[in-house]
């Protein structure tokens, strides 16, 4: 007997056919949140064009809008426009501040926030969103002088924010996370005296490389560039943002063009940060077909093309903690390429992934077992037993977009059709995911 509600609505999927043609995946996500966040606290004008109009930035909109922050309507294909406030222009907002389903936006927002002396904010979200620890972010910022409160001693929303005027520190993160360190650096803008973030391992630059385009006093060093300095006393200039399109939104097209039989596609506008970049290097160890073709500079960031067919005979390939940093979005869909491939994949270092919008580790392993991979769960990660053929089967993306899309791939190599339930999930991220697939599949 199925564990699945059968009161939500179901989607057909059918197996077979290959990805064919050219595609534009959505604007980066992560460069999406910050241009929003940035532009709030810059002076005059900045226009983002290329904003991911899916619910993730919406959410970071819509908590700027109730503190005060005139920014545009988001509608996609249309550039947005945002009004800043400046570093200390955040009004008290009348109503409590909803992240939706976005940790980013939580977690970012917290940072902002923290220095905001003699205002009080409270954030929550949804369900899911709920039960993220958000201690990670909020105790660095109390080491600065910050007051965050919330349910298990300040780990879970709603949180309750009572801006202070905070001091500036030399703080290790326990994890490399980009978001414990922008919402640092984002507190580091308002704090008395300089600020040092310093990352076990590199994490995604976005935020520091958008900060000092923005005109913040921020110093990149040390081995790896784990170091980073910001001088607070600067403010931020209204810019001209270009969002790249997002390499995790791009990962999905990347994996199923290799797996899938029959194969050739291109993937334009792809941001190439080398921050982000780490599902290249695995599709070298697994000896895909692929090449980045037009690369260029956008808007201070990395962009080219990638051009990916099928290759039937891939390679087994091992993840670990070192590369984690540069591919943790795409360990989902890398875990489906692995049940495909001959041969023992390994995951370690995954932790992370157990507290993004769902245990990503437990559900993929849930999920895809259903359709028959031989899958062994870890604490960190996962063995995936590659080269046995997936069985159509009965589908939940258990609310999260990145298990939504990338079953949706393993769905077209199954020997029978699947069906998904919630598979709108989809939308927090890709909105037009599943619009692109039709439109691909030859």
């Amino acid at each position: 007997m199925s564990l699945i509600s059968k009161t939500y609505q179901e989607r057909h999927l059918q197996s077979g056919g290959g990805l064919f043609g050219k595609v534009r995946v959505p604007g980066d996500k992560s460069i999406s949140h910050r241009a929003l966040l940035f532009g709030a606290i810059a002076e005059g004008t900045t226009t983002i064009e290329g904003l991911l109009p899916a619910e993730d930035p919406i959410s970071t909109a819509s908590c700027l809008r109730k503190m005060g922050v005139s920014i545009s309507q988001i509608k996609r294909n249309q550039n947005i426009e945002i009004e800043g406030v400046g570093l200390d222009g955040f009004k008290e907002p009348k109503e409590i501040l909803d992240c939706g389903n976005s940790g980013t936006t939580m977690r970012l927002i917290l940072g902002l926030l923290a220095g905001r002396s003699g205002r009080h904010f409270v954030l929550t979200g949804d369900e899911s969103l709920r039960r993220r620890p958000m201690q990670r972010v909020g105790q660095p910022l109390k080491l600065m002088g910050a007051k965050v409160n919330g349910r298990s001693n300040g780990n879970f929303a709603p949180l309750a924010v009572c801006g202070q005027k905070l001091r500036g520190a030399v703080i290790g993160t326990p994890v490399a996370s980009a978001q414990i360190k922008s919402a640092i650096l984002l507190a580091a803008l308002t704090a008395e005296g300089s600020t040092t973030v310093i990352e076990p391992a590199h994490s995604r630059d976005h935020s520091e490389r958008m900060l000092k385009a923005f005109g913040a006093n921020l110093e990149v060093g040390g081995e790896m560039g784990r170091h980073i300095n910001v001088q607070p006393g600067y403010k931020l200039q209204g810019q001209k943002v270009i969002v790249p399109g997002d390499i995790s939104s791009a990962a999905f097209w990347i994996i199923g063009a290799s797996i899938v039989p029959g194969s050739d596609l291109t993937i334009e506008n792809v941001g190439l940060n080398p921050t982000r970049t780490g599902i290249l290097e695995v599709l070298q160890q697994m000896e895909a077909s692929f090449e980045i073709i037009n690369t260029r500079e956008v808007a201070g960031e990395p962009v080219g093309n990638i051009h990916i067919t099928h290759e039937p005979s891939l390679k087994p390939f091992t993840l670990d903690e070192e590369i984690m940093p540069r591919l943790i979005d795409e360990v989902p869909i890398l875990t489906v390429a692995a049940c495909l491939i001959d041969g023992v994949s390994s995951i370690t270092g995954a932790s992370e992934l157990r507290v993004k919008e769902t245990d990503r580790l437990a559900v993929m392993t849930r999920q895809l077992k259903a359709m028959g991979a031989h899958i062994e769960e870890h604490s960190d990660g996962l063995t995936i037993y590659g080269g046995k053929p997936l069985q159509g089967a009965l589908l939940d993306s258990e609310t999260d977009h990145r298990v939504a899309m990338s079953l949706a791939i393993a769905s077209l190599v199954a020997k029978s059709n699947s069906k998904m339930i919630r598979s709108d999930a989809a939308a927090v991220s890709y909105p037009d995911f599943w619009e692109d697939l039709e439109n691909l599949r030859n």
